[in-house]
């Protein structure tokens, strides 16, 4: 099992002028999780959600404190950590297989195999004859389930996923939450995932991070098992209408609106 952590991190940006005042973005975050486990960070604009995951991914150095994998600091991005964005970033000049092998190229593994490789997470994310397909000829949920593809194709430990289902219509946001959450319980990885959406972070995580704004601190590590009802059969309709689901969802919203980490959400 792997382990990535947060050790007490901020991140400060330097006066934009001589006259300005540095900001402080995050504050002293301790965090961690594990393979195995989906941490979904939610809260209100301002709370440092997207630096948080910039952070994990070794885009962006922390200004204090460190962030560590299996206790070994982070100083860069590395193929154990994939990133799964809002924009799918893929490469429309090639095929959708050639986009999934791509990070395999990268590592020197040659054609036979990768382009094998390529074949099974296509089929992994449902999209077993898709892979001759340019990308401007897929929809927007299937250009997300390549770049998803092409993520698990270096075999990360962990996925940093920066709201990926958030350009997309409602209802395939519906459908791709449970493609996303299918695709993670059988990739064994841990998931981080930042979402503005507290439906989606209560239908995926096993944990809600709640982070309070201006700057961001720690308000809230919230476990929770909707996730397992739905792996376990349950319809994902069926556990949003349950008394349970909407008595956290009620707390989810409370809690962030009062941006204070002393609050605690409600039994």
């Amino acid at each position: 099992m792997s382990h990535l952590s947060f050790n007490d991190v901020s991140l400060t940006y330097p006066a934009r002028d001589r006259n300005g005042a540095a900001q402080l973005v995050l504050d002293r975050i301790s965090l961690s999780l594990s393979t195995g486990e989906f941490v979904a960070v939610i809260g209100r604009s301002g709370s440092g959600k997207t630096s948080l995951l910039n952070i994990a991914a070794g885009f962006q150095e922390p200004s204090e404190g460190t962030v560590t994998l299996d206790g070994a600091p982070i100083d860069g991005p590395g193929t154990e950590r994939a990133v799964v964005f809002q924009d799918d970033a893929l490469y429309p000049w090639l095929v959708a297989r050639d986009n999934v092998a791509f990070p395999l190229k990268l590592r020197g593994v040659g054609e036979r195999d990768r382009r094998a490789r390529a074949e099974e997470l296509l089929e992994l994310v449902g999209l077993p004859t898709a892979g001759n397909r340019r990308i401007s000829e897929l929809s927007g949920g299937m250009r997300q389930r390549v770049g998803i593809a092409r993520a698990l194709a270096a075999e990360p430990r962990f996925l940093l996923l920066d709201e990926p289902l958030g350009a997309l219509d409602s209802l395939t946001r519906s459908r791709m939450q449970t493609f996303l959450l299918n695709v993670w319980t059988k990739s064994g990885s841990g998931a981080l995932l930042i979402t503005h959406s507290i439906d989606e972070a209560l239908l995926l995580a096993t944990r809600i991070v709640v982070l309070s704004p201006h700057p961001g601190r720690l308000a809230a590590d919230i476990p929770s098992s909707f996730a397992a009802d739905i792996l376990s059969g349950t319809p994902a309709g069926d556990v949003r209408a349950s008394p349970a689901f909407k008595r956290m969802h009620d707390g989810l919203i409370g809690l962030i609106h009062t941006a204070s980490p002393e609050e605690e959400l409600a039994a």
